[in-house]
């Protein structure tokens, strides 16, 4: 009987296993990447479920309160603290103070009970962040949370992928504007971002800081 396949169909054949694994591995790899990449991921954009739907777009967009007064430590301290009862029945001891909606407030301060907030923006324990470091520097709350007085319920606006971080590290004068405009929401610079980033990042001693112990301690 004569021979059907060639001295070299091994060969090919062996060749054409190892091209569909890689193949194979290839497409999962890229799968895993746009998966990883996703808002089904991220949750970007994604409202997150509170206690009480407190919305910034009526407190900081229609009322103009100023984010500090609120999250009063992120000049300061590491951490932009949640802000205790207190602070909101500054207010709502005086207006709403019949609202339904508003009771687990009236109860938290009542019984000194901290509410329980749902954090947004949740970092991983292996990343180290310093609210005050980014905010001495120039770096907006507008750059980092969006325009959070649009938002009636908060989302996360960025991805918080490693990308992100290190687009404005190593790009500063992208990013950076005068202290005195942290917390103004549209900010347009008066000059060309460009001219007046690179003489911020002068003026503020911002370092482009890319090793890993920056930010994984």
């Amino acid at each position: 009987m004569p021979q059907i396949f060639s001295s070299s169909s091994n060969s090919f054949a062996r060749a054409s296993i190892v091209l569909a694994v890689v193949a194979i591995g290839a497409l999962g790899v890229s799968a895993w990447e746009l998966i990883a990449d996703s808002t089904w991921a991220t949750r970007q954009g994604e409202a997150r479920e509170q206690p009480i739907p407190f919305s910034h777009a009526h407190h900081v967009g229609s009322m103009g309160i100023d984010c500090r007064y609120c999250h009063a430590s992120v000049e300061n301290s590491d951490f932009s603290i949640i802000p205790p009862t207190k602070t909101c029945m500054n207010c709502h001891s005086q207006i709403w103070i019949n609202s339904p909606t508003l009771e687990p407030v009236r109860t938290s301060y009542a019984t000194n009970t901290s509410i329980r907030w749902t954090k947004v923006y949740d970092l991983p324990d292996f990343v180290y962040f310093n609210h005050s470091i980014h905010v001495k520097k120039g770096v907006g709350c507008e750059t980092c949370h969006g325009r959070i007085d649009n938002q009636a319920l908060t989302w996360m606006q960025p991805s918080l992928e490693m990308r992100w971080c290190l687009d404005c590290h190593r790009h500063p004068e992208k990013y950076v504007r005068p202290r005195e405009f942290i917390t103004t929401m549209g900010y347009t610079p008066s000059e060309p971002q460009e001219v007046l980033g690179a003489r911020l990042v002068k003026e503020y001693n911002i370092q482009k800081l890319e090793t890993c112990w920056t930010c994984h301690r």
